[in-house]
């Protein structure tokens, strides 16, 4: 199984993700995206293998979005994409690819869609929050 999450280490919902892929045994390629960012090709691919439109993979909160007029309904996909390359802030994370799929991991459990392996594997988050028991049932 190959894995890759693009991280954000001081992401609580991010670091959630990874240590639940680690939990199922898996040791990731861990790509932190405000350091590295993706390339063009690499992003778009990423987001069309999610299911999402970019304008769901832009993330608003904490970063320049609203600054620079992203906001407008008339900003185009280009746009946005260019804006997440020269602001990688914007990217929303944790992105997390498998050989099941591409997934926005928000909530963290959304990783276990592209994770069987996790699925029976018991793992709390670091707030306490049962996500798979003792059992392996899925706790929601």
């Amino acid at each position: 199984m190959t894995v890759t999450i693009y991280h954000n280490p001081d992401c609580g919902t991010s670091r959630n993700t990874l240590a639940m892929i680690r939990n199922a045994g898996i040791e990731p390629t861990v790509i932190e995206y405000l350091k590295t960012p993706p390339s063009r090709e690499t992003l778009v691919d990423l987001i069309e293998r999610s299911g999402l439109s970019v304008r769901d993979v832009v993330r608003q909160k904490g970063t320049p979005y609203a600054d620079l007029g992203l906001d407008d309904p008339l900003v185009s996909d280009d746009q946005l994409i260019d804006a997440m390359l020269e602001h990688s802030i914007l990217i929303n994370r944790p992105l997390v690819e498998t050989d099941h799929g591409v997934r926005l991991c928000r909530p963290s459990e959304v990783v276990l869609d592209i994770l069987p392996e996790a699925r029976t594997v018991p793992f709390v988050k670091e707030d306490g929050e049962v996500v798979i028991d003792e059992l392996g049932r899925r706790a929601k």
